[in-house]
């Protein structure tokens, strides 16, 4: 083969001193808006300032972004109903209903909807025969594919247009447009997956079956056995040393799964999800129009990623953990 020399043609040239502009105009900007202001004022402008000091952090407040805790929209008896919870019915109605369009009419040559549907279950079956044991992977397999499935389409209603900036909030008197709001306070959609709450509750189910399946599989004692003995070949000598060892490593491995596995899982995928939701808020915030359009853009793509990417990390570490937990310990440590 011919090595050719790579060079930067003028078209990419051209959008390199774009994107640098626009990185220049944004710093421009924002050191302008956090210049200080000057030390020395008068009493009458102290006073305004003091006056108009609420008015400020209250606009200030409402500008920095989604709060962590959902709004409450409205009570069916004593059970608040927020607006996470409103979007992942519609969600978990929306997953039905697209399951049972592309599988209504199963054909022997799958095109369509049901392709794609077979194309991710197959995938997925093959990915996870390679982790773990036949039987495991039977109880495991419909759980992990459904987070899967759950979380992409939960962390996609992120970037449709409208969840997070429709609601009820301020009316903005200085608009000409009826129904016009100046910062919504309580919107009536939010992604369920930036909604803490959803993402410990998913997990809190995940531990109780990971621990189901590892007692079914193991055994009560044996999974003891399997956490707290010895998972080397020693001599009777030193195998109480050995053993007070693998009782220690069994106790750190007892608080990764009852603590540090389900903290993990419940905050890497809050955390990923909600930082973009803060990002996109940002990003409209932002007084330029051009401003506010290219960093939209680049977090919009940047999110339709991660969506995918999260959900299929949490889907992934369901199997890795219950695989640690259901393996017998000659499959660990050699024949």
């Amino acid at each position: 083969m011919s090595s050719e020399a790579v060079f930067l043609n003028p078209m990419q040239l051209i959008k390199v001193i774009f994107v640098c502009g626009l990185l220049a105009m944004f710093a421009a900007s924002s050191l302008k808006a956090q210049t200080p202001a000057p030390a020395t004022q008068p009493a009458s402008s102290a006073v305004a300032a003091a006056q108009t000091q609420p008015a400020a952090s209250q606009a200030a407040e409402e500008e920095a972004g989604p709060s962590q805790a959902a709004p409450v929209l409205f009570h069916i008896g004593p059970l608040p109903v927020t607006n996470s919870m409103v979007c992942t019915w519609i969600v978990a109605a929306l997953i039905f209903v697209l399951v049972r369009v592309t599988t209504w009419r199963v054909k022997e040559i799958p095109s369509g909807g049901q392709g794609v549907m077979e194309m991710l279950i197959e995938s997925w079956e093959n990915l996870i025969s390679d982790v773990l044991d036949q039987r495991v992977k039977r109880w495991v397999f419909p759980f992990a594919v459904t987070f899967f499935i759950f979380i992409v389409m939960s962390n996609f209603v992120d970037l449709i247009p409208g969840v997070g900036s429709i609601g009820f909030g301020t009316p903005d008197k200085t608009s000409s447009l009826p129904f016009a709001i100046e910062h919504v306070n309580k919107p009536f959609f939010r992604p369920p997956t930036t909604d803490a709450n959803l993402t410990v509750a998913m997990t809190a189910v995940f531990l109780v079956m990971s621990l189901f399946w590892a007692v079914r599989y193991n055994g009560f004692w044996g999974l003891i056995k399997h956490i707290f003995d010895v998972k080397m070949d020693t001599s009777k000598w030193l195998y109480p040393l050995f053993l007070l060892l693998f009782i220690f490593i069994g106790l750190m491995e007892v608080v990764s799964i009852l603590f540090a596995r389900p903290v993990a899982l419940a905050m890497r995928l809050y955390g990923n999800i909600f930082a973009g939701e803060t990002m996109s808020d940002m990003g409209l915030h932002v007084h330029s129009w051009l401003g506010s359009l290219a960093i939209s853009l680049v977090v919009y793509f940047y999110e339709t990623f991660v969506c995918i990417v999260q959900g299929f990390v949490f889907a992934l570490l369901v199997v890795a953990f219950v695989g640690t937990m259901c393996s017998h310990a000659d499959e660990q440590h050699g024949h």
